[in-house]
């Protein structure tokens, strides 16, 4: 079907038959009232090749990231050796230059990552770097307390202060083994869910926004530089059930409005399925700001007040997922499925006699008002003399003469008149 054929559905329900029948103007109604009642007025179906050109590009970048830049894997993926160590010390504010420097001095080569962690006095200077022994450990420990005098619980300066946590590379390929097993698994059982809850065209739009959500939340991980840990990945699962809810939403929309299409000469199927889009807008921009508020508080509390890595890491995976998964659920599903549908004989079919049925309309409307206007408008003539189309009325008006035929007589009375 044409962009102009699904440009049509701007309207409610029932004014669009309305509309249909007699070409009945509507009243302007503003962005806000649109939104909040689903009036139809916004075209997503109509311009999904703008939404399927928009995806692909958001796809290409992230699947180009992934190939080229690759993940920055967490410790407990890679392996390596952390120290921590608090940023008050007894020689003022430790700087990230200052403990690169040391470590360098000391361990002879550079170090993976410096990074200070939290604010105020919850602030730590976390050192991660390939895997060490206990003897660079145990050095690398004293050459920071040494420069440093970094500052322990009581206020004093303490060794006790620098910690230090190792994690074997065999560790690590355990954790990832086990982190792609539950990836996964969650893909498979929500394929069989979706496969047995929704017909064969809306089971595969659904496993296509998954699968979209998937890759461009992986590569905004990657195009960025997020760290990848075992709360990412839990943060992932959570994220692709939230939209895997918000496409479900959409879906049992579309099912309930194109219930019976094909006896519903009104409207075509890519019109209803964007009415439904529009219908839930509201509902899914609400569900996706409860979910965003607590995890941006989270992100906050997690980043800025105590600097604790894994909230930071779960926060972060699921703010990107919500915002791609309600893109997705929106722009990109219901799109899909009304190109997939539209290619079966049962939908082209009635959307010809849909539009058939439209344009019949628009061409009896437009015949009645040339009509119209010819009658008005243009004059006639009689005996040679151009009489006005508003011609004198065919009966007299109360109380007015009698008019005599040219030529006639006027009759008399037979009778005599009495005399008084």
């Amino acid at each position: 079907m044409s962009s102009k054929a699904t440009e049509a559905v701007e309207i409610t329900a029932s004014d669009a038959a309305v509309a249909d029948d007699a070409g009945a103007t509507l009243p302007h109604h503003s962005f806000l009232s649109r939104l909040y009642t689903g009036t139809g007025a916004f075209e997503v179906v109509g311009r999904r090749r703008m939404w399927y050109a928009i995806s692909g590009a958001i796809v290409a970048i992230a699947i180009a990231s992934i190939v080229l830049r690759g993940f920055t894997f967490g410790i407990d993926f890679a392996g390596g050796t952390k120290v921590s160590m608090p940023v008050s010390a007894a020689t003022g504010t430790v700087q990230v230059s200052q403990v690169e420097d040391v470590f360098r001095k000391t361990i002879g080569v550079d170090a993976e990552s410096v990074v200070i962690v939290g604010k105020g006095s919850s602030a730590t200077v976390q050192i991660r770097s390939e895997t060490l022994s206990n003897d660079q450990t145990a050095k690398l420990k004293t050459a920071l307390f040494d420069r440093f005098q970094p500052k322990g619980p009581d206020g004093k300066p303490s060794k006790q202060a620098i910690s230090d946590s190792a994690v074997s590379e065999t560790w690590g390929g355990q954790i990832t083994k086990k982190a792609v097993i539950a990836l996964v698994v969650f893909l498979v059982l929500v394929s069989v869910y979706i496969t047995a809850r929704y017909e064969r065209y809306m089971a595969i739009s659904a496993l296509a926004a998954m699968f979209f959500d998937v890759s461009v939340t992986a590569g905004i991980y990657s195009l960025v530089g997020f760290e990848v840990t075992p709360a990412t990945v839990i943060g992932l699962l959570t994220i692709l059930g939230f939209s895997i809810y918000d496409t479900v939403i959409v879906f049992d929309k579309v099912e309930e409005n194109t219930q019976g299409f094909q006896h519903k000469p009104r409207r075509t199927f890519a019109e209803q399925a964007n009415l439904a889009v529009n219908q839930t807008f509201m509902r899914s921009i609400n569900t996706s700001l409860i979910s965003v508020l607590p995890v941006i508080a989270l992100l906050v509390v997690a980043v800025w007040l105590l600097g604790v890595g894994t909230l930071k890491d779960l926060a972060l995976v699921q703010l990107v997922g919500i915002i791609v998964g309600t893109y997705s659920s929106i722009f990109f599903a219901t799109p899909l499925l009304v190109s997939l549908r539209e290619r079966t004989e049962l939908v082209r079919t009635h959307t010809q006699r849909v539009l058939r049925r439209r344009n019949a309309g628009v061409e009896r409307t437009g015949q009645s008002a040339s009509r119209t206007e010819s009658a008005n408008d243009e004059p006639q003539e009689q005996n040679g003399a151009t009489v006005a189309a508003s011609a004198a009325p065919s009966k007299p008006a109360p109380g007015a003469r009698p008019v005599r035929p040219t030529g006639s007589r006027r009759s008399r009375p037979t009778g005599k008149r009495n005399k008084r």
